[in-house]
């Protein structure tokens, strides 16, 4: 792999700079961006988060892998980012290949390509990258010198949609992995890249922690489904586990965090300060595939915090988990973080809160020097009997009490998130949205006194995710999703005394068949995928450039090779015998009791927290030899020394 130069195609690239929109984006030379020497280096990393520069750069994952090989001696990362359709067109004109926007190499040189999907969306995306770059779309077609493409993020927990593109996958956790695979390909590489591209490859695969597709065979049974999947190569394993960091106090990256030059979705520095969940919201493929709960201690929050504002000059700090008011020290962590930066003015936010982890001390800590938005809860369900099917416990009057607390104490809005389309659900448990919201609106006003109070209702489609206890439930249709909420915006939009209190934002139901169609699918909807590809399909997770009609019409195109539609992937309910996928890949879940969870939940059987009650046996701790981390530490932030704002500001950058 990688040619032993690499030449910058920026002469090229600059040219064509001038006839684009948002030109800043492929110009690099952010603030703690690193361009390495290429010579200096023998393993080559390009990283990919496939979509638009505004939404890859802040991308934590990307953020951290950057730097954690970076910070290594002989190894180089660069990032490159999908190019807009009109800079996708110059640079086939002009023959400039998919770049690095850190030295701007054509990303053909590189010894490895890995991509991050956090969603399957992306998958139309990384074809026009490998197009671009001159990599042959299919692995089996690749040679020495192309890079081993390498998929990465929650989408990689079922990577068999894109098995025929990728060479490699690693399921979980990046840090460690992307370091030990950098050693196996170093090795390769200093004698001489023996057995050429097939023997690195199986090297990797006999790891047990990356998974090579092209190493295993699918056998198919007459209708359809999936027989077994069986290595065809003798030294792989028939499984392959997922990786686990335990000590994120040890991993405190992104240590000097990215700033962007051009306008992206989040501007704000970010921390994660713990990784797992183990609530277990039945819909929630986050959740399930990054147990166990691992905790950054208070003190590592802290040091993170501090290094990161003085080397971004950010004025706003986000504070990042699947639920991030669980920490078991949230209000410790919040104090101590208002406190010390008081006269600095810098804001905290967390992503969203639960209901039943919201309190207000929490909530004035958090909007003590920033500014105080609205607030975001998300019940999911619109009923008591979803919330149970679903496992999110939180009662109505839960909520009511919590807004109301919230209208109390200043606030005047207040987000709401749920789904439609769950498992068992009928019209009736969706137009309780609207039951829910007017109560909410009634206590707003009646705590506060006012009128201007606002709840905001925002709906997602529910598409079942691999790995999760919904992975055998049958998908809503989209045309069922577009009435059963026609039906509720009826309702909210007709009520005479709330109904303009409440705003409504949903998502037809289209984009929700295709993402199912994906994250469920096996190595048949490759063709599916190309065909979009070929057809034009780009940037699939924005609203201008999806196309449902495009993605039906190839895949009316290409499944019946197979005996297959749409429909067989998404709307049709799996039994337990089926083997799925997946079923190769391990999260450490057990299969048994995933299943188990799904009769709970078509039984409205609620299961409670792990991390404060007996194990459920799910299989994650025992089968990687994990614990669930609990704190407290009792340890306070330090320093608690709250610092003047002259030796604040002298260190850092102003953004």
């Amino acid at each position: 792999m990688s040619a032993e130069t690499a030449v910058s195609v920026f002469p090229q690239l600059e040219a064509l700079l001038p006839h684009v929109q948002k030109p800043i984006q492929y110009v690099g030379g952010e603030l703690n961006s690193t361009v390495k020497p290429w010579e200096d280096c023998d393993v080559r990393w390009a990283l990919m988060y496939p979509d638009a520069y505004e939404v890859g750069l802040p991308n934590q994952g990307v953020m951290i892998l950057y730097e954690v090989l970076n910070e290594r001696e002989g190894v180089l990362a660069e990032r490159t980012y999908s190019v807009w359709p009109d800079m996708e067109e110059l640079m086939r004109k002009h023959q400039v290949p998919q770049f690095t926007v850190d030295g701007h190499r054509p990303v053909k040189a590189f010894d490895v390509f890995g991509l991050s999907f956090s969603t399957e969306l992306g998958y139309t995306n990384m074809l026009t990258a490998l197009d671009l770059a001159g990599i042959p779309l299919e692995s089996k077609d690749r040679g020495l010198d192309d890079p081993i493409v390498l998929a990465g993020g929650h989408a990689a927990f079922n990577p068999e949609p894109i098995a025929d593109f990728i060479d490699a996958a690693i399921i979980g956790d990046g840090e460690q992995a992307v370091l030990d695979m950098t050693q196996i390909i170093r090795a390769w590489k200093a004698e001489g890249r023996p057995g050429g591209r097939e023997e690195v490859l199986f090297r990797l695969a006999k790891t047990g922690g990356v998974y090579i597709p092209a190493f295993y065979d699918v056998e198919y049974l007459p209708d359809g489904r999936i027989g077994r999947m069986v290595p065809n190569k003798s030294g792989v394993p028939w499984r392959v586990s997922k990786h686990t960091v335990m000590d994120l106090d040890e991993w405190p990256y992104p240590k000097q965090p990215l700033v962007p030059l051009a306008e992206t979705v989040h501007e704000r520095m970010s921390v994660e300060i713990f990784r797992g969940c183990t609530r277990g919201c039945r819909f929630c493929q986050a959740g399930m595939i990054t147990r166990p709960v691992r905790e950054r201690s208070i003190t590592g929050i802290g040091e993170m915090v501090d290094k990161g504002l003085k080397a971004t000059g950010f004025e706003e700090v986000g504070l990042l988990s699947l639920s991030s008011a669980d920490h078991s020290e949230i209000a410790d962590i919040a104090k101590g973080l208002a406190d010390r930066y008081e006269e600095d003015k810098v804001g905290l936010s967390l992503p969203s809160t639960r209901v039943d982890a919201f309190n207000v001390d929490l909530a004035n800590e958090l909007t003590r020097n920033g500014r105080r938005s609205g607030l975001t809860f998300a019940p999911e369900g619109g009923s008591e009997r979803m919330r149970k099917v679903i496992n999110k416990m939180v009662s109505e009057e839960d909520l009511i009490r919590t807004v109301s607390t919230a209208y109390g104490n200043g606030w005047r809005q207040v987000k709401l998130y749920f789904m439609c389309g769950l498992p068992t659900e009928t019209d009736e448990d969706v137009l309780q949205i609207a039951d829910m919201a007017m109560n909410v609106i009634a206590e707003g006003r009646k705590v506060s006194g006012q009128n201007d109070i606002r709840c905001t209702v925002s709906i997602g489609g529910f598409v079942p995710k691999p790995h999760t206890p919904f992975q055998w439930a049958p998908q809503l249709s989209a045309e069922e999703t577009d009435a059963r909420l026609g039906k509720l915006r009826d309702k909210i939009r007709g009520d005479k005394k709330y109904g303009r209190s409440i705003g409504f934002r949903y998502h037809d139901g289209k984009p929700g068949i295709v993402e199912g169609l994906l994250s469920r699918g096996d190595r048949r909807i490759g063709s599916v995928i190309r065909a979009v590809y070929e057809d034009g399909g780009r940037f699939d997770g924005w609203r201008e450039y999806f196309s449902y009609e495009r993605w039906m019409r190839c895949a009316d195109k290409t499944l019946p090779a197979f005996g297959l539609d749409v429909d067989w992937y998404t709307t049709r309910e799996r039994t337990y015998e089926e083997v799925l996928p997946w079923d190769h890949l391990d999260s450490g879940l057990d299969k048994e009791w995933l299943w188990q969870d799904w009769q709970d939940a078509l039984d409205e059987t609620e299961v409670d927290d792990c991390r404060w009650t007996p194990c459920f046996d799910c299989g994650v701790c025992p089968q990687l030899d994990l614990d669930i981390q609990v704190g407290p530490t009792g340890k306070k932030l330090l320093p608690l020394t709250v610092k003047n704002a002259a030796t604040a500001s002298a260190g850092g950058h102003s953004h």
